[in-house]
Order: C-alpha cells, then sequence, then structure tokens
C-alpha cells in the first residue's frame, strides 16, 4: 500500500508517518520502480502500536524503548510491565498536579468579581503569589 493508505488505515498523518520514518520508529519502506513507497502489514500494525502508545502518553523515547524490546526478541513481560508501571505512576503524579492546579484555579476565579473597573483581584492575586505558596503547601 502507499503512504495515504497506510494514513487512512492508521488515522496518522503522511508527515507523522514520514517523521516516524526519520527518527527511526518506523523502518523505511521499499519503493517501487515509480520510487513510491510501498507499506506491507507489518508497517500498519507497528503505526498502530505506536499510535495506541502515544494515545496513551508514552514519550517517543518510551516506545522506542518498548519497539527495541519487541524487535530484540529479548524481552520478559516484567519488563515490560515495569515500563508500563512507570508510565502510571508518572501519569497519577500529573493527575494529582492537574487536580491541585484546579483547585488553585477555581480559587483564584471565586475571587473575581467582574465589572467594568480594571481593578482585577484574580490578577492581583496572581502578582502577589499567594495562590503560588498554598499550591506548594498541598
Amino acid at each position: 500500500m502507499r503512504i495515504g493508505e497506510l494514513a487512512r488505515q492508521t488515522g496518522c498523518q503522511v508527515e507523522t508517518i514520514r517523521y516516524y520514518e526519520r527518527v527511526g520508529i518506523l523502518p523505511e519502506p521499499k519503493r517501487g520502480q515509480n520510487n513510491y513507497r510501498h507499506y506491507v502489514d507489518a508497517h500498519r500494525r507497528r503505526l498502530q502500536f505506536v499510535r495506541r502508545c502515544r494515545e496513551l502518553g508514552f514519550t517517543l523515547e518510551e516506545v522506542r524503548t518498548l519497539l527495541s524490546m519487541i524487535d530484540g526478541g529479548t524481552y520478559s513481560c516484567a519488563e515490560v510491565e515495569a515500563l508500563g508501571r512507570g508510565h502510571l505512576e508518572a501519569v497519577r503524579s500529573k493527575i494529582a498536579d492537574l487536580r491541585q492546579m484546579e483547585s488553585t484555579l477555581s480559587e483564584l476565579v471565586s475571587t473575581c468579581h467582574g465589572g467594568d473597573t480594571p481593578d482585577c483581584s484574580f490578577l492581583e492575586e496572581l502578582f502577589e503569589g499567594q495562590f503560588e505558596h498554598k499550591a506548594a503547601q498541598q
């Protein structure tokens, strides 16, 4: 299949596919006499794997690590689980940070009374830095 068909089947942009080839995530396909890239089902499966990993927030380096484990055939389920657990902990940490940010922003927004004057308690609180201190203490 050609790159457009691969993009259609995987929901991936053509430029993203080319980028993954350039950085070694996706192996370069063979080219036909017309110089068009010719992808096979292995490219589609690998690209779907990469997309699913990215949708779950894995970095390209983490994806590269998983792919090298698969390509080398020298991995155990325990190693994959350890990488997954590490990523899960990072996601949980980000969620906690976002909840803290939400709480602080909610407090900031509640201080604002609107109105037509340029005096804005929201902006004043940001200048004073009181909420940053509260968030750091939580």
